[in-house]
């Protein structure tokens, strides 16, 4: 069942909705919050009091996400969305991939030892080319949705920025000269993976409200 709630302010009524976002991560919380309309209230899993860990299963970004959302639509009956995102490197073969978060360790996520891996591993190859990819689950109202977006681009031979997660020090999209870890949030928004895929949500969210 969708969760509405009214705030009041000194002007007006604003009617707001709550979904969750299945991540502990506030790097995420953050972004995702940040392209959010005002009327969209962001909880994580940490607001909610889910610490379980969430199986990972699948064998694509789309089925893992699911895995997230429909676990958490039916154990805490509340709607919710979840990420899965990969960084495909094609002279890799499309690695790191579904294990993109895991890449250097099975059982330790660690953001500075995946980018050692990727780095050593494209050591010597003058093909830089990479994408990152986002899928999006929505589980609104018992009903599945899915939602995708796409950042093409170039590993670099050295890590770049202190700003944002993940690979982002080592990820120039394309027709920039910047990595996205030297990027500010808005910047990065405005093209990145995760960014395209929020705006199918937020354009299905506006028109679901409606």
């Amino acid at each position: 069942m969708t969760v509405y709630l009214w705030v009041r302010t000194l002007e007006t009524e604003i009617f707001k909705m709550t979904i969750v976002f299945a991540t502990h991560n506030q790097n995420k919380i953050a972004e995702i919050q940040e392209l959010m309309p005002e009327y969209i209230l962001i909880k994580s899993l940490t607001d909610i009091g889910c610490h379980n860990d969430i199986p990972e299963t699948a064998d694509t970004l789309a089925g893992n996400a699911k895995l997230k959302s429909e676990y958490i639509f039916k154990h805490y009956k509340i709607n919710c969305f979840a990420d899965d995102t990969g960084l495909e490197i094609e002279a890799l073969n499309g690695e790191p991939g579904i294990k993109s978060a895991r890449y250097a360790s099975e059982t330790e996520r660690s953001d500075e030892r995946n980018m050692e891996k990727v780095l050593r591993k494209l050591s010597g190859i003058t093909n830089r080319k990479a994408q990152f990819r986002t899928v999006i689950s929505l589980y609104l109202d018992g009903i599945a949705y899915v939602f995708e977006g796409i950042c093409e681009g170039t590993i670099t031979e050295v890590k770049s920025g202190a700003k944002g997660f993940g690979y982002d020090p080592i990820f120039i999209p394309a027709g920039h000269t910047k990595t996205f870890a030297e990027m500010t949030m808005a910047e990065k928004n405005a093209i990145s993976h995760r960014g395209k895929a929020v705006a199918g949500l937020i354009n299905f969210l506006n028109n679901y409200k409606v």
